[in-house]
């Protein structure tokens, strides 16, 4: 699997936020063209402009600066062609890294960065609704695949009675976890269970496996030990586990809890500029890079059907 060394090295150094968000690791490490995020939550930015000022930066020729909050520098992979684009057009994108994912939409909350592209649905109406933030999504950028995986057999069908399955511990992947075990056949969930089910809310067991819950960093090590385990994509990644050896792939969603998304400040949602950056994330170019340099583990949210 091709994958670059900085990669391995931004997934290695924060993972707590893949877990949690759905869409990334928490590396803040400066690199060219990035802002240190502590820097920058100590200082306002300049209110992000109208929806006219894409225009008005081509007839003026001054540079128009976004700010971008990211939460790894792997990310910076997928939006540097969108940048060197940007550039063309009189518009600087410049990233902002964040160490701790609670605090990329405080900051667009806050004026302090222009957009941000960090999050899954489900993380975004939480946080938005305890805190206030009004922040609105403008674009679906890409779904991290949470697949299940064994060392111990071959496909779904070799899994029987008293088979041990690995799944997260945390509401919003546990309960992903387990919509991937129903879509598996492997049980069926309650009519009534929500957004995010626990294991409360298994209805049958189609196959009476043992459900083994457990911090979602620590699942693809203990995929020797156990029959099967459900693995968050980022973390798989980390670990080197190629995602066509997965014996079955989350292929269906009913809603886009799970998908990641850009943000803005809802007063900006039209901004022309913002409208020119969802357009080029949303390209072929993107969709390459998705496969060269991530093996095919980040998948296309804007061309997903739920």
């Amino acid at each position: 699997m091709k994958k670059k060394g900085i990669i391995a090295l931004a997934l290695t150094a924060a993972l707590a936020l893949g877990a949690l968000t759905g869409c990334g690791s928490t590396t803040a490490k400066e690199t060219p063209g990035s802002t240190d995020a502590a820097a920058e939550t100590a200082k306002a930015s300049e209110t992000a402009g109208s929806e006219a000022a894409g225009s008005e930066t081509a007839v003026s020729g001054e540079t128009r600066v976004v700010k971008l909050g990211l939460t790894g520098v792997i990310y910076e992979d997928i939006w540097n062609p969108i940048k060197e684009e940007l550039a063309k057009e009189g518009i600087d994108l410049e990233y902002v890294q964040f160490s701790d994912y609670s605090l990329p939409n405080e900051a667009l909350n806050a004026g302090e960065i222009d957009i941000n592209a960090f999050q899954h649905h489900a993380y975004f109406n939480n946080d938005v609704e305890k805190n206030g933030y009004d922040i609105t999504p403008i674009a679906d950028t890409f779904i991290i695949a949470m697949n299940l995986y064994s060392d111990k057999v071959k496909s779904v069908d070799e899994i029987k009675d008293g088979d041990v399955i690995a799944i997260p511990d945390d509401a919003s992947n546990g309960g992903r976890a387990l919509k991937v075990l129903a879509s598996a056949g492997l049980i069926t969930l309650k009519a009534e269970a929500g957004a995010n089910p626990t294991v409360a809310d298994i209805d049958t067991y189609n196959v009476k496996i043992e459900i083994k819950e457990m911090g979602a960093a620590d699942i693809p090590s203990v995929l020797p030990d156990v029959t099967a385990a459900v693995v968050n994509g980022n973390y798989a990644l980390d670990y080197g586990i190629d995602p066509s050896t997965a014996i079955f792939e989350e292929k269906d969603y009913d809603d886009d809890s799970y998908f990641c998304l850009m943000a803005v400040r809802s007063s900006d949602a039209d901004d022309a500029v913002y409208k020119r950056i969802v357009e080029l994330f949303q390209s072929e170019t993107t969709k390459q890079i998705f496969q060269d340099e991530f093996n095919g583990y980040f998948v296309p949210a804007w061309e997903v059907q739920k």
